[in-house]
């Protein structure tokens, strides 16, 4: 938005030049951000926040800078001509909709001439970037400007009926505005009309068959107050954004409808002649007075230090245009009056930052805000910690995703969550952000595949967060964690010529990089209490050969595997993925392990090999369980070393080989110690139908 500084010179005699203003009007927060131009012509680059509609006209900042310096600031020059005829109504209009348009004014003139606007005005529009149009228009676009009050001007000859009505349109109803477009309109459009038909979108723009041209003599002036949300809504509908409209959605000052009637009148009679008819207009439909606000003293230091008295604080709001009525005897406060124009302020807290803002922020000491008792730690803290701890030192980088999904996908990644339970946003940017998350999944899958998409193939990444749901009618937050890796990275970490399984094919490379994201899983997991145990009873959107369920106690506390190949299509994934999600609740109850320490054996270990051939329903935790059920307390490791399908292995059976370990931790173990407990393995592992290989 550009001002001119000149411009606000009008209304305040500053003492300060331009470059000192700018710096003194943005220490108040009306940013000037460049400065053009010089002398006169000297123009700002301004950055007016959404929620201060009235600085953004000269009038406003030249109060703002009266309040800096503590000068006067002048009033806006009242209108000098008298009435033609004394006619208190001299142009009928009804207000339909008193709560979309609380106040409308309205002046009328007759007999003036339509002309180029008067040298000064059409250069300072210019400054601008104003198109001067005539001395009609451009008194509106100058009075804009000026206070910041959004006015028109209608061909009263044009105006069927000789009345205005502020009503919704009919439904079928059309209006061509000034813009030359036809614009269909609804129900839901607020209307200025004459007696037979629209002319004008209330706040937005004007219509195209009443506008001012050179055959005007009589003119009507509109300043209305219209409903922020309706020319906001309005505004959007019609895909029409306006000055007057930036102005109106963002709340205009009630109380200058008159005051701006009278500046375009008067700049009208100035510059093309004519005279004015009857008394101004005012159809107030009810009052827009904004309840006060009650301001602690002890507040005011509690927020902002001890620096500023009861006696600071009133200057400062006075200069600001707030009335304060002192009350209260036990703790000093004010009764804070707001003025029309500074809608934005509301509460205590609003009037407290207008303190500190015009007092400056530099002002203030720089203090630690006071606090009494200490830092505590989150129950689950530890647990955190270590669970991220543990990722990052396995390579998976921590992400964090939207907390919103789509129906669908909470539907496909929600076990047992049906659709009825999810939290539903009242106001969704879109379909695919309708719902508050119910599993990290989709989140890590879009990640992944934002990673993919941009040639990153090895990505790694982890999430911890909460998902939402409702449980027994009452919202729920569970906490969750998710971990997910591009198959080429899992490969990438395996360790080079270690393959478990050395079979050939392709299956045995998919199994290998399984085993692989199954290392960082139990990884993980180890970090926690417990013996977990593994089965394959997982979600329909893990692949059913390559994923495993993680449980303990018989409560499940996660899930693992490569992404089924169906789901990876859907989501345009262009390699294999894997997933893994943790329960962190139940993890929480489990909780981190006493530590242990353990010294080193003093007596040597004693590997030996066994090869068998089992079927292929026979899993490795049968296996173990069945060699370990022999009771050998000096058995101290037992782990596969490599497994092999195909050759001279049938079809449906496998070859593993497996070592164990033996070890005392008292004395050298004997020959026939090792042969017996290796007969007792070969025997239990012969039980579950393995055949010992040569």
């Amino acid at each position: 938005m550009k001002l001119s500084p000149n411009w606000i010179r009008d209304f305040v005699d500053l003492g300060v030049d331009d470059n000192r203003l700018a710096s003194d009007l943005t220490d108040v927060g009306i940013g000037v951000e460049g400065i053009s131009g010089s002398g006169a012509d000297t123009v700002y680059e301004v950055e007016i926040g959404t929620n201060r509609p009235d600085a953004m006209n000269h009038y406003g900042v030249a109060r703002e800078a009266a309040a800096i310096y503590d000068l006067p600031l002048k009033r806006l020059s009242a209108l000098s001509h008298e009435p033609s005829e004394k006619v208190t109504a001299p142009f009928p209009i009804t207000v339909e909709e008193p709560s979309l348009c609380p106040r409308f004014s309205a002046r009328v003139i007759r007999g003036t001439h339509i002309k180029p606007a008067p040298e000064k005005i059409a250069h300072r529009l210019q400054l601008l970037d104003q198109r001067p149009i005539s001395n009609a228009v451009d008194a509106t676009n100058y009075v804009l400007w000026q206070i910041g009050k959004p006015t028109h001007v209608f061909d009263a000859d044009l105006l069927e009926g000789g009345e205005i009505v502020v009503r919704k349109a009919h439904a079928g109803e059309t209006l061509k505005t000034l813009d030359g477009v036809e614009r269909k309109l609804t129900t839901e459009d607020l209307v200025v009309c004459d007696a037979k038909k629209p002319v004008g979108l209330a706040g937005v723009m004007g219509g195209y068959d009443t506008m001012i041209t050179e055959k005007t003599r009589n003119i009507v002036i509109e300043s209305a107050w219209w409903d922020p949300g309706i020319v906001r809504k309005m505004s959007r509908r019609h895909g029409i954004h306006t000055d007057a409209s930036h102005r109106f959605e963002r709340g205009a000052d009630f109380e200058s409808t008159v005051i701006s009637c009278d500046l375009v009148a008067r700049m009208i009679l100035e510059s093309g002649g004519g005279e004015l008819v009857g008394d101004v207009v005012d159809v107030i439909c009810q009052r827009m007075d904004q309840a006060p606000v009650v301001l602690h003293v002890s507040e005011v230091k509690r927020i902002l230090g001890g620096g500023l008295d009861a006696g600071q604080i009133f200057r400062l709001l006075k200069r600001l245009g707030f009335e304060l009525i002192p009350e209260g005897q036990d703790d000093a406060q004010f009764r804070v009056h707001i003025p029309s124009w500074r809608l934005d302020v509301e509460r205590e807290i609003d009037v407290i930052e207008e303190i500190a803002r015009l007092h400056g922020y530099n002002k203030f000491a720089n203090t630690l805000p006071a606090y009494s008792g200490a830092v505590v730690e989150l129950p689950q803290a530890r647990v955190d910690a270590a669970f991220r701890e543990r990722a990052l030192a396995l390579g998976y980088n921590e992400a964090v995703s939207l907390t919103f999904i789509s129906h669908a996908d909470a539907e496909k990644f929600s076990a047992g969550a049906a659709a009825g339970k999810v939290l539903e946003l009242e106001n969704p940017l879109s379909e695919e952000a309708s719902v508050m998350r119910t599993s990290l999944v989709p989140g890590m899958l879009d990640m992944l595949a934002y990673n993919l998409n941009r040639d990153v193939a090895d990505a790694r990444l982890f999430e911890m967060g909460s998902i939402y749901q409702i449980a027994d009618g009452e919202r729920v937050e569970p906490r969750r964690a998710c971990m997910g890796a591009t198959a080429s990275a899992v490969r990438a970490t395996l360790p080079a010529g270690g393959a478990l399984d050395v079979s050939k094919g392709e299956h045995a490379a998919a199994a290998e990089a399984f085993r692989g994201f199954k290392g960082d899983v139990q990884n993980l997991l180890a970090e926690f209490a417990g013996e977990f145990r593994y089965d394959r009873d997982t979600s329909e959107y893990f692949h059913p050969g390559r994923s495993a369920r993680v449980q303990l106690n018989r409560t499940t506390v996660a899930q693992f595997g490569q992404v089924h190949p169906e789901v990876a299509s859907a989501r345009k994934l262009r390699q294999d993925v894997f997933l893994a999600e943790f329960d962190l609740e139940q993890l929480y109850k489990v909780g981190l392990p006493a530590v242990k320490f353990v010294p080193l054996g003093k007596y040597p270990a004693v590997e030996r090999d066994f090869s068998f051939v089992f079927s292929d329903d026979v899993t490795f935790e049968q296996i173990e369980k069945a060699a370990r059920g022999n009771g050998i307390a000096e058995l101290r490791d037992f782990r596969p070393v490599e497994i092999f399908r195909g050759g001279a292995i049938a079809a449906g059976k496998y070859s593993i080989l497996l070592r164990v370990k033996f070890q005392s931790s008292e004395r050298t173990l004997r020959e026939d110690e090792l042969v017996q407990w290796s007969g007792k393995i070969v025997a239990a592992l012969s039980a579950l139908g393995g055949v010992q290989r040569a």
